[in-house]
């Protein structure tokens, strides 16, 4: 399966490490009021959908960077692939 890597280009997935739902991403407030159930969900709640997934693949044996990668679990079809910053950014995450 390739990569296509939004600054570096194609790349082999054997280079990266898959690390879960892009969901992970948006982190709850640690100061508010249902903070332990909402990090309970955070931590152990998971979707396993069939079909299109934003997953959070990490670029180990390259230049270290997160990328969120939309693919279909079915195909490995590989949509879009985003730098996990850009995608924080825009969330507005980030500038905590």
């Amino acid at each position: 399966m390739l990569i296509n890597h939004p600054i570096l280009g194609p790349r082999d997935a054997a280079e990266f490490t898959y690390l879960g739902d892009a969901a992970l991403i948006d982190r709850p407030n640690w100061q508010a009021d249902d903070a332990a159930e909402a990090f309970h969900d955070y931590l152990y709640l998971r979707d396993n959908p069939a079909g299109l997934h934003r997953e959070l693949w990490f670029h180990e044996q390259g230049d270290r960077s997160w990328l969120v990668v939309t693919r279909n679990t079915l195909t490995h079809e590989i949509t879009s692939v985003e730098l996990a910053r850009d995608v924080a950014l825009a969330r507005g995450r980030g500038k905590e």
